[in-house]
């Protein structure tokens, strides 16, 4: 991920991002107590922005935090905070935590202002040769929490998991639980055999991916067929193509799985095809190149 643009949102307030400065009694700071969503913005347009604010809420709702602004005024928000540090293509990180109480206690005390932050960051246009290649990716057993539904920002599981992954030289961890595919590290996965798509059920042991919607939208509109249903490690490794589908990252083919070709070492035929349909997706919603 590139550095933070220099301008970033506080509270309600445009402040250069250098100056930021929240308490240390912050209960994000002090337990994870909070949530957050990563938008992609295309010149200029977020991408899907309702979907994740919505998504957003219902993080909110999980942890009893009171949402401090309406969609209307997000919508603002984050519409200034693009153009504050100069449009284009960008990835946009909002925060919210409980808010600063006086000490640490587990229990929340009532009453909190939460603390909110946004920061945005360049989206760079990678070359689609360099896309095709695809990434290595390897299976980890999943050691997240149990309601992975919730974009929380307590992410040491995802961060060890990205981390056994890179020391395993690669880009990727596809994680396992009890036998079934549950979802990358931060990602949703994809499977391809004899040209049947799957991808598992949304569960509170997966988050619901705004960019699985697009992807699955994507299938269809290529006259693809889709089954949401549980994939299990067998099929991983016996896949004809496996895709990860992420907001900065959209739908990326995996052509190494636990250092073994996936689909001959290139991108599939669905892929292309997802690919294509998937950029047009974009093009009628943003209006980007």
């Amino acid at each position: 991920m590139a550095d933070a643009l220099p301008t970033c949102l506080l509270d309600g307030a445009f402040i250069p991002t250098s100056e930021a400065r929240i308490s240390p009694l912050d209960r994000g700071f002090l337990f994870g107590d909070g949530v957050y969503e990563v938008i992609p913005c295309y010149d200029g347009k977020p991408f899907r922005l309702e979907a994740h604010f919505n998504r957003l809420q219902s993080s909110l709702d999980a942890l009893g935090l009171h949402n401090p602004c309406s969609l209307s005024r997000w919508t603002e928000l984050v519409h200034e905070l693009v153009a504050a540090n100069g449009g284009g293509d960008m990835g946009i990180y909002i925060q919210i935590t409980r808010g600063t109480g006086r000490g640490r206690d587990f229990m929340p005390p009532p009453g909190l202002d939460p603390t909110v932050f946004g920061f945005c960051w360049r989206l760079s246009k990678t070359p689609f040769e360099q896309i095709e290649r695809g990434i290595a990716a390897v299976t980890l057993e999943d050691i997240r929490w149990l309601r992975c539904d919730i974009k929380s920002i307590a992410l040491l599981g995802p961060v060890m998991l990205k981390m056994e992954a890179h020391h395993r030289g690669a880009d990727e961890a596809i994680l396992i639980r009890d036998g079934r595919l549950a979802e990358g590290s931060s990602c949703a996965v994809f499977t391809v055999k004899d040209g049947d798509i799957a991808t598992p059920p949304a569960s509170r042991e997966r988050l619901p991916s705004i960019t699985r919607r697009v992807v699955e939208e994507a299938i269809v509109g290529r006259g693809l067929q889709l089954q949401v249903r549980e994939v299990y490690r067998d099929e991983l490794a016996a896949a004809d193509e496996i895709w990860i589908a992420s907001s900065t990252r959209e739908v990326v083919p995996v052509t190494s799985l636990d250092d073994q070709a996936v689909g001959g070492g290139k991108a599939g035929p669905a892929w292309h095809r997802v690919f294509d349909e998937f950029q047009s997706i974009k093009r009628r919603e943003t209006g980007s190149a």
